[in-house]
């Protein structure tokens, strides 16, 4: 029994001795995929335990880019990560971007380390009171940026990102960490030192802020989301202005007052100011909104958080928008129905041609079709080659397509401003056109003024 054991361990040691293996090359659980680039062109894949620490990554990739692990660095979203950081704090997700770069003799401004806990992590804001709450480590707690992810198509967690505005490599150490949006959303405002190869070594460099995603394995540096910046944790237990709740997170509104809205009352007030135009076209910020309380400058000024409209509302808002823009401009409307292609013409054109649309063309101060003199001798009866008399009146009424036309000129007025037909189905004659908000008088056809709101307001 004895050399029968001895031999099962003989044939065991020679299995090991041909199949060598060791347990620690066993696929560890709840691993991350993690990308390492090195500033050499190199890019390795590993899978890291989220306990490990920076020192322990180093110990992994140094062998095979043929260094020790002290002349490693490693830099993550513009920050030198010391030895001690645990890989869980570093906000790192599936398929992220660390980069490896080998220590070189550099100049004496530039060997100072900055300590960091960990990437940047606090919310950027121009309120003076929220970093100093922030900063209270008894309270601190983890900040978070909402962006509109494009490949979610939804409202998400969002991770802030830095990389080389020269070479667009994210091996870049930055001089001072962002401390307002501006500094973040406008170039030029940080500087760095860029550790790529092909950036000179040591050389002052712009960093270029971006955001990605949070909420799915990142696919590479240029997986960008676009910010929501009035999109905020409510750290403040600020109710919604609309429904009165307190909400984890908030729309504010860039008035004085800040009003808040939760991202519900917020799609909703939208939607509403949508259907009713109520939208305004403005020089700078485009087609926007503005406080839902009224206050002065408080329009949305990142056009991009509309996008939180379900898709056919954010088709129907950027149709609108158009159309706005191209009245502002002094053009017209196709008036076709299904198509109101947008045309800009000449201003003393009235002969309008819808060349990238129907083909329809029509009278520029009336929308229907051309016609030679004034708009007024289109309803007159056109003489016919028949040799039969027949009465022009009853002939124009018994028209089955001129029946629903003659109710139109019938029960509607068309907007002084742009020609849209209106009807008044009751109430006072102040009218309010929904296609470009212009305040007009049902009776006088023209801009509503006090005159008419002391004569005939009701009639």
């Amino acid at each position: 029994m004895t050399e029968f054991m001895n031999f099962i361990f003989n044939v065991f040691r020679n299995v090991i001795r041909i199949f060598p293996f060791s347990f620690s090359n066993l696929p560890l659980k709840n691993t991350l995929n993690i990308f390492i680039r090195c500033n050499t062109g190199n890019t390795l894949a590993v899978d890291l335990d989220p306990k490990c620490d920076i020192k322990d990554v180093k110990n992994i990739i140094a062998p095979k880019i043929g260094a020790s692990p002290e002349e490693l660095k490693i830099i993550f979203a513009g920050k030198e990560l010391e030895d001690s950081i645990v890989i869980e704090d570093c906000d790192l997700g599936q398929q992220s971007i660390l980069h490896a770069v080998r220590l070189k003799s550099r100049p004496d401004f530039h060997s100072l380390k900055t300590q960091h806990e960990t990437i940047i992590d606090e919310v950027l804001t121009d309120d003076e009171e929220l970093p100093a709450l922030i900063n209270n480590k008894k309270d601190k707690t983890k900040a978070q940026f909402y962006v509109y992810c494009n490949t979610c198509c939804d409202l998400k967690t969002g991770k802030l990102r830095v990389r080389c505005s020269n070479c667009k490599s994210g091996a870049i150490t930055l001089d001072s960490d962002p401390k307002s949006w501006e500094d973040v959303l406008k170039p030029r405002k940080i500087s760095g030192h860029c550790e790529q190869d092909d950036c000179v070594d040591g050389v002052f460099r712009w960093a270029e802020f971006y955001f990605k995603c949070a909420e799915h394995a990142s696919l590479g540096e240029n997986d960008f989301s676009v910010p929501l910046k009035q999109i905020k944790n409510n750290c403040r237990t600020i109710p919604c202005l609309a429904c009165t709740e307190i909400r984890d997170t908030v729309f504010v509104f860039s008035c004085e007052d800040a009003h808040v809205t939760c991202v519900e009352c917020f799609r909703t007030f939208v939607v509403l100011r949508l259907r009713e135009r109520q939208f305004v076209l403005h020089d700078d910020l485009g087609y926007t909104l503005s406080c839902p309380a009224g206050c002065p400058d408080s329009y949305i000024d990142e056009s991009h958080h509309f996008r939180l409209l379900s898709k056919e509302q954010y088709e129907m808002y950027q149709r609108f928008a158009t159309e706005e823009a191209v009245l502002k401009f002094g053009g017209v409307l196709c008036p076709q129905p299904g198509c109101g292609e947008g045309i800009i013409i000449d201003s003393d054109c009235n002969k309008i041609i819808c060349e990238n649309g129907c083909g329809y063309v029509f009278c520029r101060n009336c929308l229907r079709g051309y016609h030679i003199g004034e708009c007024d001798s289109f309803d007159n009866p056109v003489s016919s080659d028949v040799q039969h008399i027949t009465d022009a009146t009853r002939a124009s009424q018994a028209r089955w397509d001129e029946a629903s036309n003659i109710a139109i000129r019938v029960s509607t007025k068309p907007c002084p401003k742009c020609r849209t037909a209106t009807e008044r189905s009751g109430g006072c004659m102040h009218m309010i056109c929904t296609r470009c908000s212009f305040h007009w008088c049902w009776i006088c056809q023209t801009e509503w003024s006090r005159e008419c709101m002391g004569t005939h307001w009701f009639g």
